[in-house]
C-alpha cells in the first residue's frame, strides 16, 4: 500500500516531514519479523520538484503526481499564514486538488490537517461531509465551501473516506487514524505507544477562548449571556428563545446558522464553557459545579461536560492543572 504526503509551496513544513517520519517509524515497529513492510511512505507534489515550505525551507519530494500511482492515503498538510490570509489560489494548488478528487474516486482516503482541509474543499471533497478544521478557521470554511456540513471545535471526523482534523500539528492523530485504517487498531496502538504520543484531548474546545464563537456576532453574544446568568436555573429552548425575543424555530435557525449548533447543544456549551473555567480557577466540586450550571443531575452533567472535552471532569481538572505547572516551570 502507498501511503503519500502532499507537499506544495507555502505548507507547514512539520506536517510533510512529521508524518513522513512517524509512518515510517510505525512501519517498521508493526510488521513482522520475516514479513515485508505493510505500506511504503513517499512525499509528493505537482511536478515532483523541490517545494519551499512556509518558513523559506526547501524540500525535496519523491514523486510527482504522475509517478506516483494509486494510493491507499494521502495526508494534506496545512499551509503557512497569518490569521485571516486566504487560502492560496495557485495552479499547483488547482492541480493538487483535481489530483486528491481523482484518487479518491479510486478508492484513497484523504486526510486534511489544519487548513489543509480547505484544499479538499477545493476538490470538492467536502459537498455534503461532516469535517472540521482549526477553531479559528471555522468561519471561512463554512463561508468559503457552504456545502460543506462544517463541526466546529472537533478533533478529527472522518466521513465517506475524508478525514479532517483541525490544528497544525494534528498530523500526528491524522497518521495514527491512516495506521488504524489501513492496518487496524493494535497496529494504531503500537505506533502511538512506540512514538510516545499523548492523544487526550479529543476535541478542540478545551483549547478555545470563552466566548470566541460570540465575539464577532450579537445574536449569539446575547443568547451566551442569557444562559450564563441563568445559572443553577433549568434552562430551555423555549425559554432561551423567549429571553431572545424570537419564536423556537428562529433560535434554532440562527443558531444553525452562526455556530452550526441546536439549542440544546448551544446551552450545553455555553455551560462547559462556564464549568471548564471554574474547574481551572476553583476548588468547587464537581457536585457543586453541576448544581450552578443548571444541571438536573450530577450524570448529566458528567455526561455533557465529556461530549465537550473528551475527558471526564476530574481528569480535566487535573489536565489543567497540569498544563499550568508545566507553564510556570518554563
Amino acid at each position: 500500500m502507498q501511503i503519500a504526503v502532499l507537499a506544495f509551496d507555502g505548507c507547514l513544513g512539520s506536517s510533510v516531514l512529521g508524518p513522513v517520519d512517524m509512518l515510517t517509524l510505525a512501519r517498521k515497529m508493526i510488521s513482522k519479523r520475516g514479513q515485508p513492510e505493510p505500506y511504503s511512505v513517499s512525499t509528493v507534489s505537482f511536478d515532483g520538484c523541490l517545494i519551499e515550505d512556509g518558513t523559506g525551507r526547501r524540500l525535496d519530494v519523491d514523486a510527482s503526481f504522475d509517478e506516483i500511482g494509486e494510493c491507499a492515503a494521502i495526508l494534506v498538510p496545512g499551509y503557512f499564514c497569518e490569521l485571516g490570509h486566504s487560502f492560496p489560489a495557485t495552479p499547483a494548488i488547482g492541480a493538487a486538488a483535481a489530483w486528491i478528487r481523482q484518487q479518491h474516486a479510486r478508492g484513497a482516503i484523504i486526510c486534511g490537517s489544519c487548513n489543509g482541509v480547505f484544499l479538499l474543499g477545493e476538490a470538492g471533497l467536502l459537498d455534503g461531509r461532516r469535517c472540521t478544521t482549526t477553531w479559528w478557521r471555522h468561519d471561512e470554511l463554512k463561508n468559503r465551501y457552504p456545502r460543506a456540513d462544517a463541526a466546529w471545535g472537533a478533533s478529527l471526523i472522518e466521513d465517506g473516506r475524508i478525514v479532517t482534523a483541525g490544528g497544525p500539528l494534528s498530523w500526528i492523530d491524522l497518521s495514527l487514524h491512516v495506521i488504524r485504517k489501513l492496518c487496524g487498531a493494535a497496529a494504531a496502538k503500537t505506533a502511538a505507544d512506540f512514538t510516545v504520543v499523548d492523544t487526550v484531548p479529543t476535541t478542540q474546545t478545551v483549547y478555545v477562548p470563552q466566548g470566541h464563537l460570540a465575539a464577532s456576532n450579537p445574536f449569539l453574544l446575547e443568547a451566551e449571556r442569557i444562559v450564563r446568568d441563568a445559572g443553577d436555573t433549568p434552562l430551555s429552548a423555549q425559554h432561551l428563545a423567549q429571553a431572545l425575543g424570537a419564536s423556537e424555530r428562529t433560535l434554532h435557525r440562527r443558531l444553525k446558522e452562526a455556530s452550526g449548533e441546536t439549542p440544546k447543544g448551544f446551552i450545553d456549551r455555553v455551560r462547559f464553557e462556564t464549568t471548564r473555567m471554574l474547574l481551572e480557577t476553583t476548588a468547587q466540586s464537581i457536585k457543586q459545579l453541576a448544581a450552578s450550571s443548571g444541571y438536573s443531575d450530577e450524570t448529566s452533567f458528567r455526561r455533557a461536560f465529556h461530549r465537550y472535552s473528551g475527558m471526564t471532569p476530574g481528569a480535566y481538572r487535573s489536565w489543567a492543572r497540569a498544563r499550568t505547572v508545566a507553564s510556570s516551570s518554563k
